[in-house]
């Protein structure tokens, strides 16, 4: 190993919400990270559409990082409201938001603003791609950068997604397909340009589910409204369409929904601008690692699920948060620390996981609607 080689003591790979709200714990304890993310900057790429921030996670997480108040600022008034309808467009149920939910929504965007703003100068290393990592001995561990750049950690936390360069460290457990299929699209200016699909859609989260087949959507600050076309179908089935060719690409979308309500397929039709494919993919339920010296992970590199909990972002920040605050609690015998860490970890995660499985099931059914309108009302059976 080069004596010359830049050491931190603690390496974050991945700026996302996890990594952000571990290195902003971390500081809160007075202990330093630094963070390396792949994107160029923090304007490099959109962040998304809206998140819903629970009470028991995400804003569990924000109190650990003293950004609980600044984040209540931000929130989305109306963003908690909710309607499910069928595929003839018949609206099943609908739910208000009168501000007392604990599930405020707040633009991804805005919740990584916060974070970063939060972070003294330095601590995220832009343009920093990870393309390789390794042990060196002596629990320190070389990181290679794509641009040709090394440096050396005494704690590699793989903060870094679905495709983790971290992850092979400590697993050889890799993401598969869940058999559903996205196709992301917006309608920009809803309000002035598509006053149709705003008033179908409503101020908050949209359901319009069955036959295997869903239009998930949401409201985001700016105006425009986010959807998710969601398909159970063969993972080839995407790349089977072209989506450089935008008409062609709605046209094989369109065709999913043939017997679809009319005022559902435009919101397709009226998709403004290119319409983004993506694969669901989830690690296995349970995912877990026997303990390897001065590494770990979080969010999506250790337990990628799919979004039908709801719980992806959430999970990351607290996650972040628990490893954040057992490295302060034992500080200076890194191992006590990830062995608390993975206690908390793995049995939360399992449980996530397992209910995004369900929650897939519950979508994406034949008899769909039906099972989602029973999964809500059985919450409001518990909160009564």
């Amino acid at each position: 190993m080069n004596t010359d080689t830049p050491h931190h003591p603690i390496a974050v790979i991945g700026a996302g919400l996890g990594g952000l709200t571990l290195a902003r714990v971390l500081h809160v304890h007075g202990i330093e990270a630094t963070v390396f993310d792949l994107d160029a900057s923090p304007q490099a790429r959109s962040q998304g559409g809206m998140l819903d921030i629970h009470e028991e996670s995400g804003q569990e997480a924000l109190r650990a990082a003293r950004l609980h108040e600044e984040f209540l600022a931000k929130v989305h008034p109306g963003g908690q409201a909710m309607r499910i309808l069928d595929k003839h467009a018949r609206v099943l149920r609908e739910d208000g938001d009168d501000g007392s939910g604990g599930r405020p929504e707040i633009d991804r965007g805005d919740l990584r603003d916060l974070l970063l703003g939060s972070l003294p100068h330095r601590t995220v290393r832009w343009d920093s791609k990870v393309a390789a990592v390794r042990p060196v001995g002596g629990g320190v561990y070389e990181v290679t950068l794509a641009d040709g750049g090394v440096f050396t950690t005494g704690l590699l936390i793989g903060a870094d997604g679905a495709w983790s360069r971290v992850r092979p460290l400590l697993s050889g457990a890799t993401p598969a397909y869940t058999g559903i299929s996205f196709v992301e699209l917006d309608l920009l200016e809803a309000e002035a340009r598509h006053p149709e699909a705003a008033r179908l859609i409503g101020g908050g989260l949209f359901f319009a589910v069955g036959d295997d087949r869903g239009i998930l959507a949401h409201r985001e600050t700016d105006g425009s409204l986010h959807l998710y076309i969601a398909v159970r179908i063969a993972e080839e089935w995407l790349s089977t369409v072209d989506f450089t060719d935008t008409a062609a690409a709605k046209a094989a979308v369109l065709a999913q929904f043939s017997d679809w309500a009319p005022e559902l397929r435009r919101l397709i039709a009226d998709a403004d601008g290119a319409l983004t494919p993506r694969l669901i993919h989830a690690l296995p339920i349970g995912h877990r690692w026997q303990p390897v010296a001065g590494v770990t992970l979080l969010g999506d590199a250790a337990h990628l699920m799919s979004p039908f909990a709801g719980e992806g972002a959430n999970l990351a920040m607290l996650d972040g948060a628990d490893l954040g605050r057992c490295l302060a609690e034992h500080a200076g015998n890194t191992e006590a620390a990830l062995a608390a860490y993975r206690a908390k970890l793995f049995p939360r995660s399992e449980a996530t996981a397992r209910q995004s499985a369900e929650g897939l099931d519950t979508i994406f059914s034949a008899h769909a609607p039906q099972p989602l309108l029973d999964m809500f009302a059985a919450f409001d059976t518990r909160r009564a």
